[in-house]
């Protein structure tokens, strides 16, 4: 039976003996099967009375995802080992907080979690190698972020994408990785020296985000009805990119295959619909769920 644990973080995942371990690792939860919604409940209310035995049932159950979620983020400084574990981190969190009463599946609510999980690692990473196709880049993020702090415009990662003509995901790949004798946290300044900010600051808004509040309580009645009044397509975006109705998120890639779309089409379908649920009529219900 596999361990809530994950791949050992000390193990070198690009040696053979960390391939190898991996490997087992993978295999092993490979035999893991879901479960049910009541069997979720069940553990739930079990978890709540400090069973850790529940705990672990659930986590275990969900290894495969996380696995599945961690793999997105590959090529931003950790190696695949790394992302799992610190996905676990986060999975496991999840477990500890799930409330069953609120009418959604597990994995809808432990996306949110495993991705913040992943995230906090890839942030407090303190030097990365980039790729010399990358420092352009961030030098261009660097700069926009600055100059929208100067316009006294929130540090949006959507915002400087739409400054700078590019696609979301290379600003967050930008972000996720730096300088190889640069902290991700180092502070540093306008223009004009004033403002010291860092480039994590830039990570997310100082406001909950639709799609974090989204995430977070994804399966509850609100939230289905908000996406029913979605138009179908965008749902079904929405539905395949956080894995509701699944045991696993879809990547824009694979959700493009699906719809013969191109990765950018969806990705664009995907904030289109975001967008519609930061609309207060959609997004004071939503956040009426929030725990944090």
């Amino acid at each position: 039976m596999a361990t809530a644990k994950g791949p050992p973080a000390t193990v070198e995942p690009r040696s053979a003996e960390g391939d190898n371990l991996l490997a087992s690792y993978l295999q092993d939860i490979s035999e893991s099967t879901p479960l049910s919604s009541p069997q979720e409940a069940d553990l739930a209310r079990r978890i709540r009375r400090g069973n850790e035995e529940a705990r672990n049932r659930l986590v275990e159950a969900n290894l495969r995802f996380v696995v599945a979620v961690s793999k997105q983020y590959q090529g931003r400084g950790l190696t695949l080992a790394e992302l799992i574990s610190a996905g676990n981190v986060g999975l496991i969190t999840a477990a500890e907080r799930f409330d069953e009463k609120r009418g959604f599946k597990f994995i809808s609510y432990a996306v949110w979690w495993v991705r913040q999980g992943i995230m906090k690692s890839l942030k407090e990473q303190s030097t990365v190698r980039v790729p010399l196709s990358r420092v352009d880049m961030l030098s261009k993020v660097s700069r926009t972020l600055a100059e929208l702090q100067q316009a006294g415009e929130p540090p949006s990662i959507v915002r400087v994408a739409e400054k700078l003509d590019c696609r979301v995901e290379e600003v967050e790949q930008a972000l996720a990785v730096s300088h190889a004798v640069r902290s991700l946290d180092a502070p540093f300044e306008g223009s004009e020296g004033d403002g010291v900010f860092n480039l994590l600051d830039c990570l997310s808004d100082q406001q909950p985000s639709a799609e974090d509040t989204f995430l977070s309580f994804s399966r509850g009645a609100d939230v289905q009805e908000a996406l029913d009044k979605l138009p179908a397509r965008e749902a079904e975006v929405l539905r395949l990119y956080y894995g509701l109705d699944q045991d696993r998120s879809m990547t824009l890639d694979e959700i493009g295959r699906r719809f013969r779309l191109t990765r950018e089409r969806v990705r664009q379908i995907k904030e289109l619909a975001l967008g519609k649920l930061r609309h207060p009529r959609f997004h004071r219900r939503l956040r009426a769920y929030a725990e944090n």
